[in-house]
Formats: structure tokens, sequence, C-alpha cells
């Protein structure tokens, strides 16, 4: 039996961090969970467009934030 879950998962690159929506796939495969291809792509694609600065790129397949450091006192 094959299920989906629906989860986020967060790439960040070059001062960026993107919530990138994708299902895992459950089956009772010794692989299982994983990512449909297309959900994959995704997440290269995502990642690809933070590294050449393109945030806008990203946006349109993610939900995008700048990374800001947080000083210490």
């Amino acid at each position: 039996m094959e299920t989906t879950r629906h989860q986020r998962k967060i790439v960040h690159e070059n001062g960026y961090a993107a919530e990138v929506d994708v299902d895992l796939i459950i089956n009772d495969d010794a692989w299982s969970p994983y990512l449909s291809l297309e959900d994959a792509t995704k997440l290269d694609n995502v990642r690809r467009a933070l590294l050449r600065g393109d945030v806008v790129g990203a946006s349109k397949l993610a939900k995008v934030f700048r990374l800001l450091p947080v000083n210490a006192a």
C-alpha cells in the first residue's frame, strides 16, 4: 500500500532559506519514504536559484526568507 504525506523541506543557500512543499511517498519498499522526481527536481531548482541569487525565481517555487545573524550579548 502506498500513501503520501505532505512535508516542508528547508533549503538554505547564500543567506536565504526556502520552505519547499513536497509530498513524501511512503510504502513497503526499502527506500521508503522518498520524493517523487518532480518534488526532487523542485528542491534542486530552488537550491540552484538561491545559489545564483535569483530570489524571484526561487519564490515562484517556495516561500523564501532572508537569514540574518543574531548577535549574542
